[in-house]
């Protein structure tokens, strides 16, 4: 589908928020829209059985690999409704939409591990980045209910986007864009936001080789279902300031 049909047929209205899933490629828009669509992929437990928003733990970090093998994606179920229509900017300057989360109390999102300060991310022997709960106090925010990466102390809010709302992350960190089905079932579509993917697998190949068995094989795409499980059942270490 050409992305001047799909205008057409939609009426105007945001690209994303409408049906993700049948965008093909990448679109840069003058609307602020920038998301790239990857494969349609079933959120589902240790056990292959599919996740179900309503039974997600509200902020329990979880975790599951999308779109690649060897890239990692929190996802939160907030204690409150995410913002909607929030205006992103990159680190190149172009503007996109963050048009809020998914689920009944549309609390639910899903953001890429990958810090694009200096690329810290969750892997299965540790992470330096993680969600802090709204009781919990963090040195990177005045706050808590955000996300923290403990190498540089940046601060992402998850209500807005990933937006930064401290420390010295040029961008808000990618956001992986979720569907929630009539069944409450979950998932993922594709990503919104500049992602940090091509650094990322050229930085960790020492990485890649000795968690995915090799960088070929962590740049795979995911394809049918993403097994998605809490944080400290994925990583061996979570390091929080």
């Amino acid at each position: 589908m050409q992305r001047r049909d799909f205008i057409k047929l939609v009426g105007g209205v945001s690209l994303v928020a409408i049906a993700p899933s049948l965008i093909e490629g990448e679109l840069r828009a003058a609307d602020g829209t920038l998301f790239k669509t990857y494969n349609k992929v079933q959120l589902t437990d240790a056990d292959g059985n599919p996740i179900l928003a309503s039974k997600l733990t509200k902020e329990e970090n979880y975790v599951f690999n999308y779109p690649h093998v060897g890239t990692t994606t929190m996802l939160l179920a907030l204690p409150k409704a995410a913002d909607k229509e929030i205006k992103l900017v990159s680190e190149d300057g172009e503007e996109y939409i963050f048009k809020g989360g998914v689920g009944k109390e549309s609390n639910i999102v899903a953001y890429s591990s990958i810090c694009p300060h200096q690329l810290t991310h969750i892997n299965k022997e540790d992470t330096f980045i993680s969600y802090t709960k709204t009781d919990e106090k963090t040195m990177a925010c005045d706050h808590g209910g955000v996300i923290v990466c403990g190498s540089h102390m940046s601060a992402y809010d998850p209500h807005k986007g990933c937006k930064v709302v401290g420390g010295p992350a040029p961008q808000p960190l990618a956001t992986i864009v979720l569907e929630h089905h009539d069944d409450d079932t979950i998932w993922a579509v594709g990503v919104l936001g500049p992602d940090k993917f091509h650094d990322y697998f050229k930085s960790f190949k020492p990485e890649m080789k000795e968690q995915y068995g090799g960088k070929r094989k962590a740049k795979k795409l995911v394809k049918d279902n993403a097994q998605t499980v809490v944080l400290s059942e994925f990583t061996k270490d979570i390091i929080k300031y």
